[in-house]
Order: structure tokens, then sequence, then C-alpha cells
């Protein structure tokens, strides 16, 4: 299931503090190479909607409701959360603006979370190169993601507005199913100066990489060879990030387990390198497969055995590389 979505917010007055200066440690394991130092998180993939005022046509349950930053604190008390990068809910075009508005006056609240956004916006329509340039030197919007249909990806129009995105300094975000991988990788390697942003694994469905013996609740959406090959191909491209999300409520009302999850984290971390991935909670659109808290207790256990240096990588600090974002070991100020 790739869904059509990604979800937005409430008003200023709710900011609070985000919960989360609590940071986890990583869980002791036998042949772990892990100590029990304290690793912050940075959450490059959060989601806030508010819908006394916002038009989302994808929501369905348990998400259709307003999921604030309130709710956000809440759902991430106690993991460590030190910053989050919004990302973009598939509003309706003539609220783009004002979703990128919003979510810019959050950024500039000193005690908010999230201090960074992802905004809507399609290469491949008419009026992107000017609707973006509007955000140039913007030290909040990081980046743009939006519909990129398969058929579109060669076009002269799409090329160019990516093209346009680096000169901007800014990221594209690719949110692709799995059979549109190999032609991503064919764009990624056209725009060598843009980076991008590799969304949810690939869109990788846990059922194809079940363990010998797991009962599936439903046949797979792909192969996971075509899968593993693909994604190589885009791990090739030196300017293309993997982010570790969105997997989980791709299998949803169906309790995974962390083995479920293995084979395909264990490979975007070893294809794309310590120093080319990065932590997204997806959330609340995680709700569909696991809250927050069990994402992350399922990514701590896959990673157990990994070096903690690469965990703090993942988890923080190539957030604050990638995105340009200033070091913050709290949520109650930044460091100097």
């Amino acid at each position: 299931m790739y869904l059509n979505r990604r979800c937005f917010l409430r008003s200023v007055s709710e900011l609070a503090v985000v919960a989360g200066s609590v940071s986890w440690r990583p869980s002791p394991s036998r042949g772990s190479q892990q100590s029990e130092t304290a690793i912050p998180i940075i959450d490059t993939h959060q989601h806030l909607w508010d819908l006394s005022w916002l038009k989302l046509t994808w929501l369905r349950p348990p998400l259709d409701r307003s999921f604030t930053l309130k709710d956000y604190a809440e759902a991430s008390q106690g993991l460590g959360v030190v910053q989050a990068v919004y990302m973009e809910v598939a509003v309706p075009a003539q609220q783009r603006l004002e979703e990128a508005e919003y979510v810019i006056g959050l950024c500039q609240e000193p005690k908010s979370v999230t201090r960074a956004a992802v905004i809507a916006g399609s290469p491949a329509e008419d009026g992107f190169g000017e609707y973006v340039a509007r955000f140039k030197g913007s030290p909040y919007v990081k980046g743009v993601r939006g519909a990129l249909p398969l058929e579109r990806m060669g076009d002269r129009q799409v090329i160019e507005n990516l093209h346009l995105l680096g000169d901007l300094s800014m990221r594209f975000d690719l949110n692709v199913s799995p059979p549109a991988l190999a032609e991503a990788a064919r764009l990624v390697g056209q725009c060598p100066d843009t980076r991008f942003i590799l969304d949810h694994c690939g869109n990788a469905d846990p059922v194809a990489f079940f363990p010998v013996g797991r009962t599936p609740p439903r046949p797979a959406q792909h192969a996971p060879e075509r899968w593993r090959n693909d994604m190589d191909k885009l791990a090739a491209r030196g300017n293309v990030v993997c982010k570790i999300s969105g997997i989980v409520d791709n299998v949803p009302e169906y309790p995974l387990a962390a083995d479920d999850l293995a084979a395909i984290i264990n490979h975007c971390l070893d294809a794309f390198g310590p120093d080319r991935v990065v932590f997204g909670s997806d959330w609340p659109v995680c709700l569909l497969g696991a809250p927050l808290r069990r994402w992350v207790e399922l990514l701590k256990e896959v990673t157990a055995n990994r070096p903690e240096a690469e965990c703090r990588m993942l988890f923080h600090d190539n957030a604050v590389r990638l995105y340009d974002l200033a070091r913050r070991d709290s949520v109650t100020g930044l460091q100097p």
C-alpha cells in the first residue's frame, strides 16, 4: 500500500514543550557494540494537521482527526526527540502557501521542537520555479516534496525544476513506489547537484521480506530482489539519502516484529552507508501500523548490534549535517 498522504498543524498557543528531553539508550544485547550512552533523536519526518482549517482528502481512521504539537509531545514523551523536520501533508494546491507560512511560524518559536520544514510542491507543475524561489535563503525551508509520476520523471521541465532546487540549496523528497525506483535512480543521475531524500526505505513492503515461517496477512506487493537491486542503483548515486521511516504503516493493523523489518532496514543501512541515512517517525501516519514509541523500539532492536557511532549518525548527527540544523541537546535551548 502506497498511501497518497502525509499530515498537518495546530495553533501556536499549543506549542508547549515537546517531550523527549530524556534520550533513549541503546538496548543492550549479547554481542552489542553499543554502550549505555544516551542518543538524542532528530525526527526528519514529522506530520501535523488541524482539520479546523485544513482540508485533507486522503485521511482514514485512525488519522481522521487533528494531530497537533501537543499530541506529538505526548507520543514522543521520553524518547529523546530534540528536533523535528516537518513534512508536507498533501494539502490542496490552494493551501500550499498557507501551510508553508504556518510551519515557518512554528519553526520560529524558540521552544518548538519543529525546527525545519519540507514544503509541498511538484516539479512536474507549471509555476514551480516561481513558487519555490520565494523561499530562497529561508533558514527553515529545507526542501520540497510533491507528486512525481513515473511517466513524468524524464520530462525536461521536471529535470530543470530539480536543478533549480539544487541551485537554491534545497532538497527534494522522493516518495515513490518500488516499481518506480529504477527510473528514480536515472532521474537522480541527471541532477547531480541536487540532494534527494528517498522516503520510507523506498516504500518497501515488509511482507515481501517476512522470515520463513511467518504467516503473511496478504500477498507481497513486490519482489524483494528487484527492490534490493533498484535500491542499490539509488544508493550508488552519492546525492541520495535514505530515510528509515514509513515501513511499519505499510502493513496496517498487523503487529510487526523486528525480524519482519530487519531485512529492509539492514539493506538500506548497508547500501547507503552510515553517513547517508536518517531517522523519520512518519507520525501520525505510523499509527496505521504502530505507535511512534513502538517504531523506535523496533528500529533500536534491529540496530542493537551496530556501532554506537553509526546509531548516533542515524538518529541524530546525519540530520544535523544534511538539513543544516543547529545542534540542540534538549528542547530547552540551542547549543552555542
